[in-house]
């Protein structure tokens, strides 16, 4: 059997995002199963270089992980000519000065979303790549979340006949800092709008391909924000203004009539099944989906409820659902499509997921803001 390396620059990888799901769950996941095998001839084997500003915790997340190579000369990183992917989970406002010098080194291009915070300057990244002629892609990993690749089987069955909504409820209440025994767990950077945060710009890049993939084309929106807490406390302890969103409320209706609403924020305390579920409901059928679980509910299992407030209620509804059982192995949704990348640069297998469908992500993403900021319905018109 041929072994193919790959050598692939990580690049700001030292953050909790990079490094649990982009290095340990999936990169050293791979090579710890012995790469990718292709038939009984080929293995595809990843070898990561670590690459940041920070040479101490460079140096710890490579003892951490055992990886060998690691420096914060990206210059020389970008030189190696073994070296064939060039990977950014760095901070949004620098992604386009990572991509542009790894185009020009020639690298197939790997990046975290979204991959710029305004639609322009998305689309010319992924032209840079097109014209370049250097593969790319952007992560989309919640297309291959456990509850939504059972979803996606009971959709394509016809359990559900035609889907009428979906639901969506996703986040979590994410602490200020200002209770020293409930320190923060989002880094700051998220709540300031001249970082390139905001959970608008983070997750209407989530709803995008989520909506494209699973319901159909986006027609139009209408999205509100809002910065419920108005200042937090930094990793440094000192007390700064949040001058971007933490919350958002959107609603998207779709070319084929299908109405989406979706509410993200960190500003919500959990009484549900999951950090994110979706309920969609069809003519025959519903489903309850979240990360990992998928509960469903037929038209003929479907209870008659009466309205009497002046009684309990006395139907469970809760019971009245299955859950889907597992049919397969549902690894690391990280994983998956990093393995596909790989086979992607490797053996030029497709790849759909491109920078250039990243930018639709950023568009939804500016277009909600607009909606925010005019308080009207928008149209979401193809990309040129």
């Amino acid at each position: 059997m041929t072994t193919r390396r790959i050598g692939i620059i990580m690049n700001g990888v030292t953050g909790r995002m990079g490094t649990n799901q982009h290095l340990i769950r999936s990169i050293i996941a791979i090579r710890q199963q012995g790469g990718i095998k292709i038939g009984n001839d080929l293995t595809i084997m990843p070898d990561p270089i670590l690459t940041g500003r920070n040479a101490d915790k460079l140096a710890a997340l490579a003892a951490k992980t055992g990886i060998s190579r690691f420096t914060t000369d990206l210059d020389a990183a970008l030189a190696n000519p073994e070296d064939e992917i060039f990977f950014d989970a760095s901070g949004t406002l620098q992604r386009a000065e990572f991509i542009e010098r790894a185009v020009k080194a020639g690298k197939a291009i790997y990046c975290e979303k979204p991959t710029a915070v305004e639609t322009s300057e998305a689309l010319r990244l992924a032209k840079l790549c097109e014209d370049a002629g250097v593969k790319n892609g952007v992560v989309q990993d919640k297309l291959w979340l456990t509850g939504i690749r059972k979803f996606k089987l009971l959709r394509d069955q016809g359990f559900f006949g035609r889907i009428l909504s979906v639901r969506g409820e996703f986040g979590y209440w994410v602490f200020t800092g200002e209770d020293g025994d409930q320190p923060i767990q989002r880094p700051s950077w998220n709540y300031r709008k001249e970082d390139g945060g905001g959970i608008i710009i983070d997750m209407l890049c989530h709803w995008r391909y989520v909506i494209d993939s699973l319901f159909g084309p986006i027609k139009s929106l209408t999205c509100t924000g809002a910065t419920h807490i108005p200042q937090r406390i930094d990793e440094s302890g000192a007390t700064y203004p949040c001058t971007t969103d933490d919350s958002c409320y959107a609603t998207f209706e779709l070319e084929n009539g299908v109405i989406c609403q979706f509410n993200s924020s960190w500003t919500v305390r959990v009484r549900r099944d999951d950090l994110l579920t979706m309920q969609v409901d069809g003519t025959h059928g519903s489903a309850i989906v979240g990360l990992r679980k998928c509960w469903v509910q037929s038209l003929g299992t479907t209870p008659r409820p009466v309205w009497n407030p002046d009684i309990d209620q006395p139907i469970d509804f809760f019971a009245g659902w299955q859950e889907v059982p597992d049919t397969t192995t549902y690894e690391n949704a990280f994983k998956i499509q990093w393995e596909e990348f790989l086979k992607h640069v490797a053996l030029d297998t497709p790849f759909p997921y491109s920078l250039r469908e990243g930018a639709k992500g950023v568009q939804l993403a500016e277009l909600g803001l607009q909606s925010w900021a005019e308080r009207r319905w928008l149209d979401v018109t193809p990309l040129e």
